[in-house]
């Protein structure tokens, strides 16, 4: 079992669907075979109903089987999709089940180093214990695969075959659990690494459940829009590591591949940039696909077919700025209007705790209203997943505790096996730890609250060190998009090896991530009695100097956002260092690692 807690709903799904799947075993005469239940996806929070392990009766060698459980009984497809289904008494549409436990296997087959070269020995099925097949004949139209089989209660001795030809009912399944359970991991696919290739050739990412279900969405609604004339609207909201921006990505490919006029934009420069250098390398065509939100201003109307507006917090009121044409300032609308207009299908992916400066407006309530208030279909899609942070919900609800933003109250972090945090003692110690993860051939980046002055550099071609604690100084990364000495432009701090050294702000690192991230929380945000509280007055970024336009409130937030960021960028560990004495000891107080990394990686 996977130990996490659940609610007596689960419960008792648990306990119907666990006992027909044990009843069928026995009759099935395998006893022996293993079964893990609820088995958590590598690297993400994703678990599978349960997974068989046994040995193959033909080739003797390991045999894995997929199961993912329905308890429905009356499902049809949706609006005409082969990808997405109708459930009755399930609102919204779900993912094929076939799809579903296909990917699954797909996904095993990626990660875990026991299955690199047996990709055979791994097959899935969906079994809706419940219906019978006139009652789900549309999800039965689907052409299944040995990963992708469908059963229903009808085709129940159809499942028994299937299991005693995937699983030998003499061999015990106890050796192929172990090697399974304790396999290597191969580390996540880094979203920029593949970003080119993802938008020129084929999927290079496995997208599970709720974020197959998003991109199923809004090809779907691409489909409808043209043929009704009718805008549709889709939201996708989910915290860090969630996987919005490899959505976003895969559906450009996608839609570039069907010769769809689509665009990709978000509201940050130094994501933008670097999509551009690394989606669109060798690509001038591939580079203007990146776009900001201010970019639609003069747009035609539906004048593409999908604008995918990634980071879609960052939107603001309006796209005017110091360099907008006075003649644009007169005729300027809400940057919402703007973007919704500019296509048949707008898309925007959003974390709503990832809001960290004055002005910024995107959230999924604000969205919604303006597409409904247009009268347009809005489909919302939200994700729960973690793909970041060694798949580690518990690390990611404990951040939020932490800081407040979840009505919770901090707790205790002993460790879950999943992710690695640490508090370091000094910056020294912070920095030197970082530096063997570097050494290591790991990323690992530095990153700190805008506590300290920001000097232009020197005129020698050398950044100032303003980041000061005692003896230890570091500069901030360089202000612009060009690089200074060896020290890489701003937007790329977060992927240029030589972006070790300077420390990120949270504009550098936000829509980022890295295998160690090392935060530093200056003295806007400090512990006193038990909790953290902001200090609005050591915060030097410029934004934030009037009240009549950030109010303390709005402050208060925009800070524990601002760290919320910078503690969720690592994908496989965290040290955090407070230069606040006291905030450093209820740091210390909070993190008693009881159950250290346990992720073995190739």
């Amino acid at each position: 079992m996977s130990g996490h807690g659940v609610g007596q709903s689960e419960r008792n799904s648990w306990a119907r669907s666990l006992s027909i799947l044990a009843q069928d075993l026995a009759d099935a005469g395998l006893d022996d075979v293993e079964v893990l239940i609820e088995y958590q996806l590598p690297l993400t929070s994703r678990r599978v109903d349960a997974v068989l392990a046994g040995v193959h009766p033909e080739s003797g060698a390991d045999s894995f089987v997929v199961i993912e459980l329905k308890q429905w009984s009356y499902a049809t497809g949706y609006e005409d999709s082969d990808t997405l289904v109708d459930v009755e008494h399930v609102a919204g549409p779900r993912l094929h089940p076939g799809i579903q436990v296909g990917e699954y296997c797909e996904y095993l087959v990626d990660f875990l180093g026991l299955l690199s070269d047996q990709r055979n020995t791994v097959r899935g099925a969906a079994y809706l214990h419940n219906a019978v097949d006139r009652d789900v004949a549309d999800l039965l139209q689907r052409p299944a695969t040995e990963q992708s089989r469908i059963f229903t209660k009808q085709r129940r001795g159809a499942f028994l075959d299937y299991l005693r030809a995937s699983l030998d009912a003499a061999e015990p399944g106890a050796g192929a659990a172990d090697r399974f359970l304790n396999s290597t991991v191969r580390p996540s696919r880094h979203l920029l690494t593949y970003a080119a290739r993802e938008i020129r050739e084929r999927s290079h990412f496995t997208l599970l459940d709720e974020q197959r279900i998003a991109y199923e969405l809004v090809l779907h609604a691409v489909e409808r829009a043209r043929s009704a004339d009718r805008k549709r609207v889709v939201v996708v909201s989910g915290g860090p590591g969630s996987g919005k921006s490899v959505i976003a990505l895969s559906l450009l490919g996608e839609l570039a591949r069907q010769g769809r006029p689509a665009l990709h934009a978000t509201g940050s420069r130094s994501f933008t940039q670097t999509l551009r250098r690394y989606a669109g390398r060798g690509s001038s065509r591939t580079k203007n696909l990146f776009m900001y939100f201010n970019s639609f201003m003069t747009a035609e109307r539906n004048g593409i077919d999908v604008l995918i507006c990634d980071e879609a917090h960052r939107i603001r009121e309006t796209s005017v700025n110091r360099f907008t044409r006075a003649t644009q300032r007169q005729s300027a609308r809400a940057q919402l209007e703007e973007l919704v207009a500019a296509a048949w299908v707008p898309v925007f992916l959003l974390d709503e705790h990832q809001v960290v400066k004055p002005g910024e407006l995107g959230n999924v309530e604000i969205i919604t209203a303006y597409a409904k208030q247009l009268d347009l279909e809005v489909d919302v899609v939200p994700l729960h997943d973690q793909f970041r942070c060694g798949g580690s919900e518990a690390y990611e609800q404990w951040v939020l505790d932490l800081l407040g933003l979840a009505g919770g109250k901090p707790s205790v972090w002993e460790g879950d096996g999943r992710f690695d945090l640490r508090v370091a003692d000094s910056p020294e110690e912070l920095e030197a730890f970082l530096a063997t993860k570097e050494a290591a051939g790991e990323t690992a980046r530095m990153s700190a609250g805008y506590c300290w002055p920001w000097s232009d550099p020197n005129r020698d071609d050398t950044l100032v060190p303003d980041v000061k604690i005692g003896t230890w100084s570091r500069p901030w990364n360089v202000k612009s998009d060009r690089s200074v000495g060896e020290a890489p432009g701003s937007p790329f701090w977060a992927t240029d090896p030589n972006g070790f050294g300077q420390v990120g702000c949270v504009y550098t690192a936000q829509g980022f991530e890295y295998e160690w991230s090392g935060v530093i929380i200056g003295p806007d945000l400090v512990a006193r009695d038990g909790r953290l509280i902001t200090r609005r007055e050591e915060c030097k970024d410029p934004a934030f100097r009037s009240r009549k336009s950030v109010s303390d409130d709005e402050a208060d937030k925009l800070i524990r956002n601002t760290y919320k960021v910078l503690m969720t960028r690592g994908m496989r560990g965290t040290v955090v260092y407070a230069a606040d004495e006291e905030t450093r000891a209820f740091l210390r107080g909070l993190v008693q690692i009881h159950r250290g990394l346990e992720t073995v990686y190739e």
